[in-house]
């Protein structure tokens, strides 16, 4: 007899920067480890397992992620009592949002839509030390102008090998970026942020590992001057052998948003 199984579309928030990512690792403090050890304590009966719809870099935050939570035995009685009771055990840089029952069908993975990451950052002067967890300071001077017309060369489906770590042969490197631009920071406000900061935003339905870091170090060295617009062109064409090394800190980057397929 087939085992009744439940299935749960869980979103949350995270400030990252204490974490060493999402994924669970022995001897290191995740966000998915954190989940799991909160999991145990409120449900202690409970069989279950979780999976994220992605996994984020040490450092990276999230106003809007989501995992999916597969529990064994019979229907949680009441969603808004366990939404509570896991945030009162959760550490105070992980809130979970909304719990929703979902379908056998829904697969977290393939009905994953559009992500948006913002990549938050600065540039001068040095920033209060508070700002630390939030955005990338870059202390020269950049061409602000230039690197907001370069973020249009990402758009549509490009070969982004150049702006991946260590790609392997067989690799999947053709991706689709929906939009990307960066315009002035309206998303996090805090007194002790500097009188202006700016926000990369790009939306795509998939981003390889360290993909949105390298273009943004990609967009970094450009305002410096280390590259041109040309370099970048060079890098997204089929065959390029172009390859960018930068990758900008993990902790000016945020998943802003995540949107799943309308059958959810």
């Amino acid at each position: 007899m087939k085992k009744k199984k439940q299935y749960y579309l869980i979103r949350l928030q995270f400030l990252g920067y204490r974490f060493s990512g999402w994924q669970k690792q022995p001897g290191y403090k995740t966000i998915e480890g954190m989940l799991a050890k909160t999991l145990k304590f409120i449900l202690p009966e409970r069989q279950y397992k979780i999976l994220g719809a992605g996994r984020t870099d040490a450092k990276v935050s999230a106003l809007d992620a989501a995992f999916e939570l597969f529990l064994d035995g019979e229907p949680l009685q009441d969603l808004d009592f366990f939404l509570k009771d896991f945030n009162k055990n959760l550490p105070s840089d992980i809130r979970i949002v909304s719990v929703k029952h979902v379908k056998e069908k829904f697969n977290i993975i393939q009905h994953s839509k559009e992500k948006e990451y913002v990549y938050l950052f600065s540039f001068g002067e040095k920033n209060h030390p508070y700002t630390a967890p939030f955005m990338a300071n870059i202390q020269d001077d950049l061409d602000l102008d230039l690197m907001k017309k370069a973020t249009s060369l990402f758009v549509g489906t490009h070969n982004f090998k150049s702006f991946t770590a260590k790609p392997k042969e067989n690799g999947k490197f053709i991706r689709k970026v929906n939009s990307a631009e960066i315009k002035e920071n309206t998303i996090l406000k805090a007194n002790f942020f500097p009188k202006k900061s700016y926000a990369f935003h790009i939306k795509g339905e998939g981003f390889m590992r360290y993909q949105v870091r390298m273009l943004m170090g990609a967009l970094i060295q450009l305002g410096k001057g280390e590259v041109t617009l040309s370099d970048i062109e060079e890098a997204l064409k089929p065959n390029s052998t172009t390859k960018f090394v930068f990758v900008a800190p993990g902790s000016g980057l945020m998943l802003h948003s995540l949107d799943f397929k309308d059958d959810v």
